[in-house]
């Protein structure tokens, strides 16, 4: 019933740009704070961004200040985030989160429970 999917990673060359993908059916994503979690080979998963219910706040952790963007589109039940200046190091999976509390100043939580529901994620690969 409810499905989160994520789309758009791919295979990048080191300072390259990707804009990810999060859509959803069975839920509005318009109700909900949305995220983006990495999760590196061998890595735990780790919060990326996060947007507001009304996309009027987000939140980046600090590896990603000034090259990521998260947006959200609420006519096509959309979020996005846009990856510039790509490193190696952000290689990994990529999964959208809608979550049940809103996104604050202590986002990410250290507790991934609080989770409503995850995508299956997207592969992005930043190689030379």
């Amino acid at each position: 019933q409810l499905q989160v999917v994520e789309s758009g990673g791919g295979l990048v060359q080191p300072g390259g740009s990707l804009r990810l993908s999060c859509t959803a059916s069975g839920l509005s994503l318009n109700y909900y704070a949305t995220a983006w979690f990495h999760q590196a080979p061998g890595k735990e998963r780790e919060g990326v961004s996060c947007i507001s219910a009304a996309g009027k706040a987000t939140v980046y952790v600090d590896s990603v200040k000034g090259r990521f963007t998260i947006s959200r589109d609420v006519a096509n039940n959309a979020v996005y985030l846009q990856m510039d200046s790509l490193k190696p190091e952000d290689t990994g999976l990529y999964y959208c989160a809608v979550e049940e509390a809103p996104c604050a100043g202590t986002w990410p939580p250290r507790d991934l429970g609080s989770v409503r529901q995850w995508g299956q994620g997207t592969l992005v690969t930043v190689s030379s």
